[in-house]
């Protein structure tokens, strides 16, 4: 996907990002540090990451400044209402950011904390990327606590097959 107008990409990214949200909703308060294993993020962690990636990270190279990401621990938020509200205003920031963009800036290079040079459209491509990776990591995570996590599209994949065989076994009336 080639990213040619700012406008349409942030409409975009809104909806990557409520469905981030409604996922970050069913997280319960007091999991918020449980791991599946010690030394790997925490799901308070993983909210944490997504947010300090996106603003010191992403944002900030697109802005033309070094990566400024030094990490996503409880130092920085801590407790569930504190990482929410941490993580919304980050988004918040990094908004301000994006949306001074032209359509002709999403064409400028940007150099990555990787010392590679990327147009800032392609850049942010992989920040949706990096952000749909760990909210799968983070339906992972409530899977294994036997959280229900809402469907990302509506449907689960059980209803989904559900609908399709009774549509299956139903009489087919062709439309004349």
């Amino acid at each position: 996907m080639e990213i040619l107008s700012i406008s349409p990409f942030l409409d975009y990214y809104d909806k990557v990002r409520e469905r981030t949200l409604r996922l970050i909703k069913v997280v319960p308060p007091d999991q918020l540090d449980w791991s599946y294993k010690p030394g790997k993020f925490s799901i308070g962690d993983q909210i944490r990451h997504i947010a300090t990636i996106e603003r010191y990270m992403f944002a900030e190279t697109i802005a033309g400044r070094p990566s400024a990401y030094q990490g996503c621990g409880k130092e920085l938020a801590d407790g569930y209402d504190n990482v929410v509200t941490f993580f919304n205003e980050l988004h918040q920031q990094s908004l301000a950011i994006f949306r001074q963009l032209s359509d002709a800036g999403l064409q400028r290079k940007c150099t990555t904390p990787g010392h590679v040079d990327m147009r800032i459209w392609k850049w942010m491509r992989a920040m949706v990327e990096h952000e749909i990776h760990h909210r799968g990591e983070l339906y992972i995570y409530l899977n294994l606590l036997g959280v229900k996590t809402p469907p990302m599209y509506g449907l689960t994949a059980e209803e989904v097959a559900q609908n399709n065989t009774v549509i299956a076994g139903a009489e087919k009336n062709p439309v004349k």
